[in-house]
């Protein structure tokens, strides 16, 4: 088996000795079931069933109404990099539809719908759903399949990677003699997007977006011409095979936050072996991985927005719309996108299941970090960027909307 992707969302994993063993044990023992492991159940179960839509789309809208997964969410991939890279170019991207733990992906006239998530106290599990039309339809675990095959570069943790490349005209990745980095909310906007379509409109700022790379010589050398701020894509691709006519740069750059907190959060789960390098000889997670993952959470070295940012979906509509809300109507799930991502920059994945259920002892670490930053009485210039109003109306926020808080955290 090829290494399975979502796009440009790819799957590393490392697997030392008897690690993917070790985890697929423990999620087969005491795991709490993720929103696709209850769906899969009741597949096979016969207490649901999806249904089978006429033309390309087959299972896709039948699963994602199932999944809570919004259409608006659709981003494109053309780039080759998935196992089902024989039918992905730029004329057929591949589509990848996401909420806060699933992503699904789906190729115009693949053999199978994919789907990775991330559950509350195992991290990511994988699965894949046939496109053939049957009399009852299942989710295939495909955990073992993916752990003994993948690229060793995340220290034995399933993973997920956003990444940008640069394509030839027929979607293939072009070497260009060093490996991208991982794609976030901290990258430069030049060198997000490589390999996707990008809707929506960005000022003046550039990216790899809706381009390929015409002489495979000249490998960085992108054909920018018609690509920036596009809002419309029915020339580049038959959109009567997708779900909406667009790939949306707000859910784009939620994607992009979302992926490495995801993994943070697959790090911290209960199953997980970590590393020695991140753990104290007395078995405590190290302070400085806490440290790492309180300051991505809180937006520390976002490439700031020089100019306004607009998609051209319903989906930052969508996002919001699912709260919660403070008694001030204020949400951790308001986008700002005019210098910077959110308007109260602490990430929304604090009210995943995920993050609930990690270890405790990492948990109350995030926990105190947390609140030690948003009441000043840490004075570290990773948070130099947040005044002392998004400092307060943050702390306000999570008091109101999210429950289980240490006692500490209650208002003097």
């Amino acid at each position: 088996m090829k290494p399975a992707t979502l796009g440009s969302i790819i799957l590393l994993i490392a697997v030392p000795a008897l690690t993917g063993l070790a985890l697929l044990r423990a999620a087969e023992s005491e795991s709490t079931p993720s929103s696709v492991a209850d769906l899969a159940a009741k597949l096979e179960s016969g207490e649901i069933t999806l249904t089978h839509q006429s033309g390309p789309l087959g299972y896709l809208p039948s699963l994602l109404q199932h999944l809570d997964i919004s259409p608006a969410s659709q981003l494109l991939a053309f780039s080759k990099t998935s196992f089902q890279a024989a039918i992905i170019s730029p004329k057929n991207p591949r589509a990848v539809y996401f909420n806060d733990n699933t992503s699904v992906g789906f190729v115009p006239g693949g053999d199978v719908l994919e789907l990775i998530s991330l559950t509350p106290k195992d991290g990511l599990f994988f699965y894949t759903l046939s496109t053939e039309r049957t009399a009852k339809p299942l989710l295939e675990r495909r955990d073992a399949v993916c752990f003994s095959c993948h690229v060793p570069q995340s220290k034995g943790i399933p993973s997920m990677l956003t990444t940008s490349v640069f394509p030839d005209p027929t979607g293939m990745p072009l070497f260009v003699g060093r490996v991208s980095p991982p794609i976030d909310h901290r990258s430069p906007f030049e060198d997000r997007w490589g390999g996707w379509y990008v809707s929506g409109t960005h000022g003046t700022q550039h990216h790899r977006g809706n381009a390929v790379v015409p002489k495979s010589n000249r490998p960085t050398d992108l054909e920018t011409a018609n690509t920036p701020n596009l809002t419309d894509l029915s020339e580049r691709i038959d959109l009567s095979r997708y779900l909406t006519p667009a790939s949306d740069i707000v859910a784009l750059m939620t994607l992009e936050h979302q992926t490495a907190m995801t993994n943070y959060l697959a790090r911290l789960s209960p199953s997980t072996s970590l590393p020695g390098d991140e753990v104290s000889t007395t078995g405590e997670i190290r302070d400085d991985l806490i440290d790492e993952v309180v300051s991505y959470m809180l937006f520390s070295a976002e490439m700031p927005i020089r100019e306004p940012i607009e998609g051209n979906t319903m989906f930052a509509k969508e996002f919001a719309n699912r709260g919660p809300r403070d008694s001030k109507g204020r949400s951790l799930r308001d986008f700002d996108l005019k210098t910077r991502m959110f308007k109260f920059p602490l990430s929304y994945m604090i009210y995943s299941d995920a993050f609930e259920n990690m270890r405790p002892s990492a948990r109350d670490k995030i926990y105190r970090r947390l609140y030690d930053v948003l009441t000043a009485k840490t004075t570290s210039p990773n948070f130099a960027h947040l005044s002392l109003a998004d400092r307060q109306a943050i702390l306000e926020i999570v008091r109101e909307t999210k429950p289980n808080l240490p006692d500490y955290w209650a208002k003097n």
